[in-house]
């Protein structure tokens, strides 16, 4: 064999092998799917840009998560469903459309039970959220590996200022298909309206509901200024919003892309609390320079939280389990049951 022909057939057997290479690594790399049930703008919607932000940069370009918000991929719940079954890769939606698949985590939507961003993050960051997930991954086939912090819920309405329980009275209120909270608008009085998520906007617009509860920044990304007037300071719930990802697909992961996903959620939850932070006293601005009204419960919320408590509490210790609430409670200083 002539050098010129050896070289060409040894150049040519290279171009093979990198092509061959490269070919593998094209079919392995992932664009995955990532459903939000908020807009652009929420909390949600953060959390997912930072965990497709250091996924991407954790696999060293390889993998990728494209956004899908606005509940473009279906109803939060039915993004639960999707990613139990494999056909969906990630969600990001509300704590208590987590509730009907996996009902330990009710602990984290029980009114009054977090009254600060330090609460959810001490529960969610401790051995209480780790049982949380590992209950989540039996009950629901869904890991959860992120959490977004979104503030406490503030009750809206197009009527009037609303400060005393007697306010709510007519009020139609939208709520999620979550007994605990059905059962706390319930215990305030009135029999509160359970709605989709994604239809909401339109049901307020409609005037079918007059009213809702959300954090600062939902009530911002979703725009709910254009059909809502007044704001009320309610803090029974704060708002808490998991990063899933379905447990057949994670479990289908090699080691290394599992590690990356597990740290790319941990550091979007670390940047969740920040934006919070930054972002809610600025919205509240906002809101009230848009023509929001805000106001505060009266009596420093003392009637709201006495019904709420004395009512609801009770019909779900046994449900929730004592053992885990006092753990709950324990974690955050406060007295057990």
């Amino acid at each position: 064999m002539t050098p010129s022909k050896h070289f060409t057939r040894t150049l040519g057997l290279a171009l093979c092998l990198t092509a061959t290479a490269l070919s593998s690594t094209l079919a392995q790399a992932k664009t995955f799917r990532m459903a939000i049930g908020d807009n652009v703008g929420g909390t949600q919607y953060e959390l997912g840009v930072k965990f497709a932000e250091e996924f991407k940069a954790r696999t060293g370009g390889k993998h990728e998560a494209k956004l899908f918000p606005n509940s473009q991929l279906g109803s939060e719940e039915d993004t639960v469903s999707n990613a139990a079954m494999g056909t969906l890769d990630f969600s990001i939606l509300a704590i208590n459309n987590v509730t009907p698949f996996s009902p330990s985590v009710g602990v984290l939507t029980l009114p009054y039970m977090i009254q600060s961003l330090d609460d959810a993050v001490t529960l969610t960051q401790s051995e209480i959220g780790q049982n949380l997930t590992d209950n989540t991954v039996r009950d629901a086939g869904v890991r959860i590996i992120g959490w977004a912090y979104s503030g406490f819920r503030v009750l809206t309405n197009s009527k009037r200022p609303v400060t005393t329980l007697a306010d709510l009275e007519g009020l139609q209120i939208r709520v999620p298909k979550n007994e605990i909270m059905i059962d706390t608008y319930r215990a305030w009085g009135i029999n509160p309206t359970p709605m989709a998520w994604a239809e909401t906007f339109t049901g307020l617009q409609l005037k079918v509901v007059d009213g809702q509860d959300n954090p600062y920044i939902t009530v911002s990304a979703m725009k709910f200024d254009e059909v809502q007037k007044y704001i009320t300071n309610i803090r029974y719930l704060f708002s808490i919003e998991p990063l899933i990802i379905s447990e057949s697909v994670f479990q289908e992961q090699p080691a290394d892309v599992q590690q990356a996903i597990l740290a790319a959620g941990k550091a979007a939850t670390e940047h969740s609390a920040q934006f919070l932070v930054a972002e809610e006293e600025k919205i509240k601005k906002e809101l009230t320079a848009k023509g929001m009204v805000i106001a505060d419960p009266a009596n420093g919320e003392k009637e709201w939280i006495d019904r709420a408590v004395a009512q609801v509490w009770p019909k779900y210790v046994d449900q929730l389990g004592k053992d885990n609430l006092n753990k709950a409670l324990q974690a955050m200083g406060r007295d057990p049951l």
